[in-house]
């Protein structure tokens, strides 16, 4: 039997967590491990050298579910070192309430839970919602229905090491009201964050949502626009390759001993 662990990053409660482990319940055996509370725009945090509470719980209809106080990428972390019954065979994160796209995945926990299985040599797929009524129940049906034939492939044919798939879903009420699906590059958001400085020494960075450059073929956030469910193969490789040869031209050496 397929093993499969479903997590996310805005907590073991959230609707879309229900709506992606129920779908994946076709796929195999599933194990929800997840954040005890919202953790969204937590990155990649793993926590070390420090107690993680946890309990064992139930989700939806009897999903056996490991509650974590601590980062998506903890949830992970702690699952496939041993929390999790038995071996698992890929990680489902999601699904996101609002969109992962561009620079986003830096900020997602959902996106760097994915990643964590990455670095523990497992396949994973992370799916986000993109925001209008993200609390429709509907909305999540559609991507969650959109997850099983992506994961049952993932399952068959399995990912480069190191590499996830990153997919964002429009929302839409029903599947045939979606385009089909579009393999995406990142694209690239303008983020419109402030400081507000709340009293003497309190401050806050809040805003208007991110816009983005919807006009660029090929991206991620082209396809979402368009109403194409967007996939994004995402390597954990962050070299910025083409400017090797640029930066050899720096000629870079140690300082002088003298």
């Amino acid at each position: 039997m397929v093993s499969i662990i479903v997590t996310n990053d805005d907590g073991y409660e959230a609707p879309g967590i229900l709506a992606l482990a129920e779908a994946m319940g076709v796929l195999g055996e599933v194990q929800i491990c997840a954040p005890t509370i919202n953790q969204s725009a937590s990155g990649h945090k793993i926590t070390l050298f420090q107690d993680l509470p946890y309990s064992r719980c139930t989700v939806g209809d009897g999903i056996p579910a490991l509650a974590v106080a601590g980062s998506p990428a903890d949830c992970i972390a702690l699952s496939l070192l041993g929390l999790a019954d038995g071996q698992a065979d890929v990680v489902v994160s999601g699904i996101n309430r609002g969109e992962n796209m561009a620079q986003d995945l830096t900020y997602s926990g959902t996106v760097t839970a994915a990643l964590e299985a990455a670095i523990h040599g497992l396949p994973a797929v992370a799916f986000s919602l993109a925001r209008a009524d993200a609390d429709r129940r509907e909305h999540y049906d559609v991507a969650a229905r959109i997850a099983i034939p992506i994961v049952k492939m993932v399952l068959a044919r399995g990912l480069p090491p190191f590499t996830i798939l990153n997919v964002n879903v429009p929302p839409v009420a029903q599947v045939a009201d979606l385009r089909g699906i579009r393999l995406t590059r990142q694209g690239l958001r303008i983020y419109r964050d402030r400081l507000v400085e709340v009293d003497a020494g309190v401050a806050r960075v809040e805003g208007e949502p991110p816009t983005a450059n919807t006009d660029e073929l090929g991206t991620d956030v082209w396809a979402v626009h368009r109403d194409y469910v967007s996939v994004t193969p995402v390597h954990l490789d962050m070299t910025a390759h083409r400017f090797i040869a640029d930066l050899e031209a720096w000629d870079l050496h140690l300082p002088s001993c003298q």
